[in-house]
C-alpha cells in the first residue's frame, strides 16, 4: 500500500506544482517557515507583502533548543519567540492574526504537525524527523486550502528537494540576496587613456577625473574605486577620491615588513591605510594575501588605533561548539583562530630575533595590543579607537555583519577578509552571505572601498590546487 499510495500522490502532486504560476497572478499565497529562515532573520515575517504565513509548531520546538546562547542564532531565536508572544497575547497563535495594522501586510498563525490526507513525509523518507513533519504540516495546510498557494520557504537546499519531490512548492528565502555577485568582483582596468595623463600622473601624484573624461568620455570610476589605467606605451595604478573629484597615484607600499607583490594587494593596502576609508573589504580566493595585507596595515597603524582586533566566524566540523573542547575560552577559541596567528607569525619572522620590531609582535599580544577574540561576545559593545579585521567573513549572515558594523565608535575602521564563493556553513551560499549583502549595499559609499585579490601569491601549489582541484 505504502509504494502504491506513495507514488500515485507523488505524480498528482508533480504535476500541480509543475502548473503553479510564477508570478502572483492575483493569487493569494501563504508562505510556511522553516527554523532556518527565521535563525537567519527574525523579522523575515514580516517580509512577504499582503500574503499569509505560516509557522509550524515543530518550528517552535527547534526554536526552544536555539533560544540559549550568545551567538546571533540565539539572538534571532529569542527576538521571534519575544514577536510571538508579543503577537499572540490573549489569542491563540491556531487563528490567523495580522502582522500588523495596515494592509502591507498579511496574518499569520501557527499550524499544527498533522500528517497530510494524501501522504505522510514520515514513511516516504522513513524517518521521523523535524524537517518532515515540517514538510507534513505544510502539505496538510495545501489541504486544507485548495484556494491559495502554499509554499514552503527554506534556507535549507534538502528540505527544499524533498518538498519538491512531493509537490510542494518550495524556494529560498530571497530578501537580502545579492543577484549579481560577479559584478561585485570585477577588477577595473581602463584602456586607451593618454599617455600624457599617466605622465602627469606619475609626476604629479593627482589627476583631475574631468580632464581624463574630456579625452576619454566612458571613463566613470566609483567613489574610492582601484583601477590600472593602461596608456600606449605604460600602465598605472590609481584610485578615485571622491572627496576631491582626483585620481591619485597607488605606490606598493610597505607595512610591517609586507610589501605587496601585485597591484591588487597595492590596492588592498592603500585602502587598509587610508584614514578617510572606514570599511574595507578584501575579498578573494585562498593564498591571494587578503587577511596577511589587512594585518601588516593594521599593525602599521598600530599609533593611530588603541587595539587592534582579530575575529573569524567559528564554523566547527561535526556540528561541535566551543563546549566540546577542554579548557577556559582562550583555549577553546584558539584552534579556531590559527589561521590569524600564522599570519601574525609570517608578519613577525619578517624581522630578526633581535629586532625591535619582531619583539614588538609579542609584546602587542601579551599587552592585548593586538587581542584574537570570537565575534560571539561583540553584542551590545561600543568599540573606540580600534582597527578590527574580520576574516572568513562570507561565512556570516547579513544580520551578523550590521551587528558587527554598528558596534563601531569613534575612530573605529574595520576591514572584512573573505571568498563569496567559498561558503562553510550550509544556509548561505555566494548571493545571501554577510560580505556580498555587505559590498552590495555599501557600494559607492565614500567610507566604504572594496578590492578584489585573484592572483595567488601563497606558493607555486597552493596556486595549482586553486586551478586545477
Amino acid at each position: 500500500m505504502f509504494a502504491s499510495t506513495s507514488d500515485k500522490s507523488i505524480s498528482a502532486h508533480s504535476s500541480e506544482f509543475s502548473r503553479l504560476p510564477k508570478k502572483n497572478n492575483g493569487v493569494k499565497k501563504i508562505f510556511v517557515l522553516d527554523t532556518s529562515v527565521i535563525l537567519y532573520d527574525h523579522n523575515a515575517i514580516m517580509e512577504f507583502d499582503e500574503h499569509d504565513v505560516a509557522v509550524p509548531i515543530t518550528v517552535l520546538e527547534e526554536l526552544d533548543g536555539f533560544k540559549k546562547g550568545s551567538d546571533t542564532k540565539n539572538f534571532e531565536a529569542r527576538a521571534f519567540i519575544r514577536f510571538l508572544d508579543a503577537k499572540g497575547k490573549d489569542r491563540s497563535l491556531q487563528e490567523w492574526i495580522p502582522l500588523n495594522g495596515s494592509d502591507k501586510n498579511g496574518n499569520f498563525r501557527v499550524i499544527m504537525s498533522k500528517t497530510a490526507q494524501s501522504m505522510d513525509a514520515n514513511a516516504i523518507f522513513m524517518g521521523n524527523r523535524m524537517d518532515h513533519q515540517i514538510i507534513n504540516a505544510a502539505l496538510r495546510l495545501k489541504e486544507e486550502s485548495p484556494d491559495k498557494q502554499v509554499v514552503l520557504v527554506t534556507k535549507d537546499i534538502n528540505l527544499r528537494l524533498k518538498a519538491r519531490a512531493l509537490g510542494m512548492a518550495s524556494e529560498d528565502f530571497e530578501t537580502g540576496k545579492v543577484k549579481d555577485v560577479e559584478s561585485l568582483q570585477k577588477k577595473m582596468i581602463f584602456d586607451n587613456i593618454p599617455q600624457a595623463h599617466i605622465d602627469d600622473l606619475y609626476k604629479k601624484g593627482v589627476l583631475s577625473r574631468e580632464r581624463v573624461v574630456k579625452k576619454v568620455p566612458e571613463f566613470s570610476p566609483k567613489g574610492n574605486q582601484y583601477m590600472i589605467l593602461k596608456g600606449n606605451k605604460s600602465s598605472v595604478m590609481a584610485y578615485f577620491n571622491p572627496r576631491t573629484d582626483q585620481l591619485e597615484l597607488v605606490e606598493k607600499r610597505k607595512a610591517y615588513g609586507i610589501i605587496p607583490r601585485n597591484a591588487e594587494q597595492a590596492f588592498a593596502m592603500h585602502a587598509v591605510l587610508n584614514p578617510e576609508i572606514k570599511l574595507v573589504s578584501l575579498s578573494g580566493v585562498a593564498g591571494t594575501g587578503k587577511t596577511l595585507i589587512a594585518l601588516a596595515a593594521a599593525m602599521e597603524q598600530r599609533r593611530d588605533f588603541h587595539q587592534i582586533y582579530l575575529s573569524r566566524p567559528i564554523v566547527p566540523l561535526s556540528n561541535k561548539d566551543l563546549g566540546y573542547l577542554p579548557g577556559d575560552m582562550k583555549a577553546k577559541v584558539d584552534p579556531y583562530m590559527q589561521a590569524l596567528w600564522d599570519n601574525l607569525k609570517h608578519i613577525k619572522n619578517q624581522f630578526k630575533e633581535n629586532d625591535k620590531d619582531y619583539k614588538l609582535v609579542d609584546e602587542m599580544t601579551q599587552s592585548e595590543k593586538i587581542l584574537v577574540t570570537p565575534l560571539a561576545y561583540i553584542r551590545g559593545r561600543s568599540l573606540s579607537n580600534v582597527i578590527f579585521i574580520v576574516d572568513e567573513a562570507q561565512n556570516l549572515t547579513p544580520h551578523e555583519i550590521k551587528t558587527i558594523i554598528t558596534r563601531a565608535g569613534e575612530n573605529a575602521k574595520f576591514v572584512f577578509t573573505g571568498d563569496v564563493f567559498q561558503i562553510d556553513t550550509p544556509y548561505l551560499d555566494e548571493h545571501s552571505n554577510g560580505l556580498s549583502y555587505m559590498m552590495e549595499r555599501m557600494k559607492d559609499h565614500p567610507i566604504f572601498a572594496a578590492i578584489t585579490l585573484e592572483k595567488g601569491e601563497r606558493s607555486e601549489l597552493a596556486n595549482v590546487a586553486n586551478a586545477l582541484l
